[in-house]
Order: structure tokens, then sequence, then C-alpha cells
């Protein structure tokens, strides 16, 4: 499904409201492709005020929001090796009322968790504000809900 930024963040924030926790979000595609931005729109969707600055440098942020929810937003494209996850609390995610937004998910290797959602974007061409979305499930996590994308179902 192709989505303009506009479309990308109310489906975001869609998310961000109704979606059951514990949740597991992993947000794919390159630099530029709308990772942070949908990341943004689901924190703001849980109730998450305040800036939000980028992950890639600090690798996780977590951020109080609405009706004793977390949400934790990582970025692991700096990490080197996939063990390096176990410093970040990573054995512990996804276990209470979080969710989590991971960018990079793929930089986990094996270590991803057997539920979850993976959301690809991939921007048509530079500069533009469109954005290709692909939402996949993997395992049995929680409804997503699925405001315009094609939903996919995945095994790992």
């Amino acid at each position: 499904m192709t989505l303009t930024e506009r479309e990308l963040v109310r489906w975001g924030q869609l998310v961000g409201k109704e979606v059951d926790v514990p949740m597991f979000l992993g947000l794919r595609g390159q630099l530029g492709a709308g990772k942070s931005v949908l990341a943004r729109a689901i924190a703001r969707g849980a109730g998450v005020e305040g800036a939000m600055p980028s992950p890639t440098f600090n690798l996780l942020f977590r951020y109080p929001a609405g009706e004793g929810v977390e949400v934790v937003h990582m970025d692991l494209y700096r990490l080197r090796e996939p063990d390096e996850l176990w410093e970040l609390g990573w054995e512990e995610l996804g276990t209470g009322p979080e969710i989590v937004l991971v960018e990079w998910p793929e930089r986990a290797g094996e270590h991803l968790p057997g539920d979850r959602w993976d959301i690809h974007l991939v921007a048509p061409e530079p500069g533009s504000s469109l954005r290709i979305v692909q939402v996949h499930r993997v395992g049995s996590p929680p409804h997503l809900p699925g405001f315009p994308v094609r939903l996919e179902t995945r095994v790992p």
C-alpha cells in the first residue's frame, strides 16, 4: 500500500491509540524511509508528550504514555553485534505494558521475538512524501489496527 506521510502519521497514531500491549513492532527500511516518523506517530497516539529525539546515538529511549503504558523506542543501526542487545535490557522488552518500536530490527538477528509485526517502509523516490508500506505478522502478536495498509502473514 502506498501512503502519503500524512496518512502514515494518521495510521501510526491509530496504532498507538488502539494497540494491545505488550506489542513489538520492527520498523524496517533504508535511511529516510520514514521509520522515525512512524515511531513518533505511534508514540503520540499512545499518549507520549514532549520531545522525542532519534535514538540513533543513545540506541534506546523510554517514554511514559497513557494508562500505565510505556513506549520503548530503539534504533539498532549502530549495533555492531546482536550480542550487544543484552546491554540494552533486550530480554525484558515486551514483558510488561509496553509498545516496543525497533528501527533496524534486522540487526538483532535471531534475537527478535517470535511474536511481532514487521513494518517495511520504502520511499519510492528520493524526496518523495509517499511511502510504500508492507506489514507482516510474525508468530501470534496482538492485533494491529490496519487503517489502510494491507496486512500479510509471514512465517519466520
